[in-house]
């Protein structure tokens, strides 16, 4: 497959599961062929938070040649700002709800020289995509692939529930409280997973028995953790938020309306003693493992580069949005600070 795929890396060294993605991403197109690269302004920038071996480019600007594709992230579009003028271009969406955080009023979507492919993560990312941006071709799905041998169940497991608490504190808050003050949790670990490594939360829900899905208020792009929960073999109950409906889907996942902070507590806790529960684990992780997976993925990303190199596109020189980041902090500093003081608590 002609010319590089490069996508645009941000360096921020606290956890930011959109950062490890894109850089999935890279790693599973150079496996395929590809030549395909993470582009940060530094020299030398590796993420220090997971492992990561990627092949990467550095500088504030680089040269695209005709048959290149720079991936950029979603919330990088700012009105009158075309990363690369004239060249062939991606919008990766991985908060689909968050698209036009950063341009609320540019339309038509986003304004550049030449139309990008826009690539998204869920189901409901492509169905809600392709109302709000109907001037662009369809959004093409590109599934998230999930560890199962990182996240996988431990031998014994302990009568628990987990949950995030990061994008929910005061639910998460009003959630324990309800937890600990009924009868049937009398026993019961209670596990808000906050502040550890990716590692760390594969081991913490490989032995977990319940784990609630709490995700952001404003929705879910897609909800990586569930995913990896059901990979743990955990039982899931909580909220799906749109980009995370699919995943209720699973044997082992039950869906519960948003803010039904009490049933969602009641679910959780009627989880703990289900009857075959270990036959249910099982056919959760299986179904998740089906359907998200490397092998998935990469086939999937083949079919959206073809796609998008088959749109319009010429040599130019390309601008690492990260130029225009002080603009864009105005409207993402909200989500960014809460982000930044967990990255703060890292070993």
């Amino acid at each position: 497959m002609a010319g590089r795929v490069i996508y645009t890396g941000y360096e921020y060294q606290y956890p930011v599961g959109g950062n490890r993605l894109l850089t999935e991403h890279v790693a599973l197109l150079d496996a395929a062929g590809v030549e395909a690269y993470r582009w940060s302004p530094t020299p030398g920038f590796r993420y220090n938070w997971f492992e990561d071996t990627v092949p990467t480019l550095s500088g504030a600007e680089i040269d695209l040649g005709a048959e290149d594709l720079v991936v950029v992230p979603e919330l990088t579009v700012l009105p009158g700002r075309d990363p690369a003028p004239g060249g062939r271009k991606v919008i990766i969406v991985q908060g689909h709800f968050m698209t036009f955080l950063t341009c609320p009023d540019l339309n038509p979507y986003p304004g550049w020289s030449t139309d990008p492919a826009l690539w998204t993560i869920s189901r409901n990312g492509v169905e809600v995509l392709s109302r709000a941006i109907p001037n662009l071709p369809a959004p093409q799905l590109v599934p998230n692939p999930i560890d199962a041998e990182l996240f996988r169940p431990a031998p014994q497991r302990t009568r628990s529930i987990a949950w995030m608490s990061r994008k929910r504190p005061s639910e998460s808050a009003l959630l324990k409280q309800i937890l600990r003050n009924d009868p049937r949790c009398a026993g019961v670990e209670l596990r808000d997973i906050r502040g550890v490594s990716h590692e760390q939360v594969a081991e913490i829900l490989a032995g977990t028995s319940v784990f609630i899905a709490l995700g952001a208020p404003e929705g879910e792009g897609f909800g990586l953790p569930v995913a990896e929960a059901l990979a743990a073999g955990c039982l899931v109950t909580g909220y799906g938020l749109g980009g995370g409906d699919e995943l209720f889907e699973a044997p082992s996942a039950w869906p519960v309306p948003d803010l039904k902070t009490v049933q969602l507590a009641d679910r959780a806790l009627e989880l703990l003693d289900l009857p075959g529960a270990a036959r249910i684990r099982e056919q959760g992780r299986q179904w998740l493992m089906d359907r998200y997976n490397a092998t998935v993925t990469t086939a999937a990303l083949l079919e959206a580069v073809e796609a998008a190199r088959a749109m319009p596109g010429a040599a130019c020189r390309a601008v690492h949005p990260a130029a225009w980041m002080a603009e864009l902090m105005a409207f993402v500093a909200p989500y960014a600070a809460p982000l930044e003081a967990a990255g703060a608590e890292q070993p």
